[in-house]
């Protein structure tokens, strides 16, 4: 397209408190561990980061607090070059933060404390109605109430603009929000989650993801960490394998790929090209510490995809 692509992403921000850590501790156990960073995060925020870095027009509707984690957040928006018109302010609760641990292998445990996340309303997305309708694509996640997501859904479904939900973290979608879902993408345990069905191989990810559609999704996307991604549409399955490099960090992987996907998406590359590039952006951004400021620019990712 002539254009840039407009991607509307409609989500949670979360200011990330990062501990390195040797290990993982166990119940009771305090160990000593560090480096120590904070950052920009929230799978919404770190979303809009990753398709805003790789060249789309991004629009942010997201609820902060009135404190300092807000004021960075929104500045940090800023910075990126994501439009923040729909950026609501609220002294009602916290700015949403991420307690996170990362151990030498780059695994990682979280504590998502939502603050104003929990606030979003349908009432708040109404206000930014315009941006949704005239998206090339929504991005959704599930860092804000439920009731918000189904309603958000539903005003771009009914404008006709494609959407792309990442049901994370995992709950059970109802039946009537599968149904107006275009792309899907849980990794194996959201899908397990959502299905009810074991998804410990590729089979089983065919599987919950042909339960998927039966349930009226569009295309289902399964993420698989360093495997790459199983692709299922009605008429075709795909295996795209992912990326080897070295991890630094699996945080914020996810959002990278649900990023990535939905600039290629929009951009209207094929499927199975735009899982790819949505692969390629993952293993970058792995190979670096934090989130939202691990997300790979649109340059990086071309020359891993030449590579």
């Amino acid at each position: 397209m002539s254009r840039r692509p407009r991607v509307t992403v409609v989500g949670s921000f979360n200011q990330d408190l990062v501990a390195v850590t040797p290990r993982m501790p166990v119940k009771g156990e305090t160990i000593l561990g560090g480096p120590f960073h904070t950052g920009p995060g929230g799978k919404g925020a770190n979303q809009a980061v990753a398709a805003a870095r790789l060249g789309a027009e991004v629009t942010m509707v997201v609820k902060l607090g009135k404190d300092s984690f807000g004021d960075l957040a929104e500045q940090n928006l800023v910075n990126e070059g994501i439009q923040t018109d729909y950026v609501i302010r609220t002294d009602e609760t916290h700015t949403g933060a991420a307690l996170i641990f990362v151990d030498a292998a780059g695994e990682n445990m979280i504590v998502v404390c939502g603050g104003a996340n929990d606030l979003m309303t349908p009432q708040d997305v109404d206000r930014a109605r315009q941006a949704i309708v005239e998206a090339d694509i929504l991005v959704v996640q599930l860092e804000i109430p439920m009731e918000t997501v189904e309603h958000t859904v539903r005003m771009a479904q009914e404008a006709d603009v494609r959407v792309l939900l990442n049901p994370a973290p995992g709950r059970e979608l109802s039946p009537e929000l599968l149904s107006m879902v275009d792309v899907l993408t849980p990794n194996e345990t959201e899908a397990q989650i959502i299905t009810g069905l074991s998804v410990g191989s590729l089979d089983e990810a065919e599987t919950a993801a042909r339960a998927l559609l039966a349930n009226g999704v569009g295309i289902a996307v399964i993420t698989l960490g360093a495997e790459g991604a199983l692709l299922v549409t009605p008429e075709k399955v795909q295996h795209l394998p992912g990326r080897k490099v070295d991890v630094v960090d699996t945080t914020g992987a996810g959002d990278a790929f649900n990023g990535a996907l939905a600039v290629a998406l929009a951009e209207g590359k094929g499927l199975p090209e735009a899982v790819a590039f949505a692969n390629a952006a993952a293993a970058l951004q792995v190979t670096k510490l934090g989130t939202a400021p691990a997300m790979p620019h649109r340059n990086e990712v071309e020359a891993l995809l030449g590579s």
